[in-house]
Formats: structure tokens, C-alpha cells, sequence
């Protein structure tokens, strides 16, 4: 069995992943208190984690330790840089790394981010499931979640549920 790929990420109920200025500051209006959302069982389940340049040097930002250090992680850029500890910097051809991965054994692939690695997953059909949580927000722009050229993709939906936030969160299963 092939380990699957996974998008696990929030979205404005107008489908943006960042306000203009790639500002996620709306994030902030989700209570979270004790509620992880069911993040701490996802993460349980996976290895591996890709995510964009500009994803990666915002994250860094925020924090002094890459979240996700505990794992393999290709940072996913145009130029080169070298490793630090499990965080790798891939300027290589997207498909070859996916495929590499997918048929590696291990435990799940999920995709932190940004709107341009996700657009290629998914106009590739390399996703095998997205977790949405929908922030009760409309940001009337931003950065998309959902970029326009790809193919028609049917989705399965696995589970929904809500939150007393007000946040809506949808498990998908993608078609292939």
C-alpha cells in the first residue's frame, strides 16, 4: 500500500488561505483553547511534509524551530540552499519527489502549504485526501486555495464536522 498524500489546511469561507499580504492573522479568530481539531491524531500519522519556500520562510517567522523538525521535510524552492537537520531545500522536478515518496515506505505525505505546490498537486492528481477547516471569515481576497487551470477532479466526502468556533471542517477523498 502507497503511503497517501495530504493537504491539511484552513480556508476563509471564500476559499482564501491568506488575506492580501499573505496575512494569516485570521486564523487567529478560531478559538482554539483545548481544542486541537483533531491536528495532534493528523500529525500522529505522518513522516513526511512538503511545503513552498515562501510557506516555509513565513513559518520562520513566527517561531524559532521549524514545527515539524521531527520530520522529513522538503522545502520546495527555485534555488538551492543547503540542509538543515531533516529540512531538505528541493529545486528538482515536483512529480520525480512525489513519486520517490509515495513509494518509499513510511508513514503519510502531508503538504503544509503554500497556493502554488498546491495547485501542482492537485492539477497532477497527487493528492489523496484534504482535511479544509473553514474559518468563519470572509476575506474578499487573498491567496486562493483553489487556483484555476485544472482538470475536472471528483471528490468523496469522508466527514464533516463543526465547531462550537463556528469553524466547519471537511475531510475529502479525492477521485482518481
Amino acid at each position: 500500500m502507497s503511503r497517501k498524500l495530504w493537504i491539511y489546511i484552513a480556508s476563509s469561507i471564500d476559499g482564501f488561505i491568506a488575506a492580501p499580504g499573505e496575512d494569516l492573522s485570521f486564523l487567529d479568530s478560531i478559538d482554539h483553547g483545548e481544542n486541537d481539531y483533531g491536528y495532534a491524531d493528523f500529525i500522529s500519522k505522518i513522516d513526511t511534509v512538503i511545503l513552498g519556500r515562501k510557506t516555509y520562510d513565513w513559518v520562520m517567522t513566527q517561531v524559532e524551530e521549524f514545527p515539524h523538525a521531527d520530520k522529513k521535510t522538503y522545502v520546495i524552492t527555485r534555488s538551492s540552499k543547503p540542509d538543515i537537520g531533516n529540512i531538505s531545500f528541493y529545486n528538482g522536478d515536483l512529480q520525480t519527489l512525489i513519486q520517490r515518496l509515495k513509494s518509499e515506505e513510511g508513514k503519510d505525505i502531508f503538504c503544509d502549504g503554500g497556493a502554488e505546490v498546491i495547485h501542482e498537486l492537485l492539477k497532477n492528481q497527487w493528492v489523496d485526501e484534504l482535511i479544509i477547516s473553514v474559518v468563519p471569515i470572509l476575506l474578499g481576497d487573498g491567496v486562493r486555495l483553489f487556483k484555476d487551470g485544472r482538470n475536472l477532479q471528483k471528490v468523496e466526502l469522508i466527514s464533516s464536522r463543526s465547531f462550537s468556533s463556528g469553524m466547519v471542517q471537511q475531510h475529502w477523498r479525492l477521485a482518481k
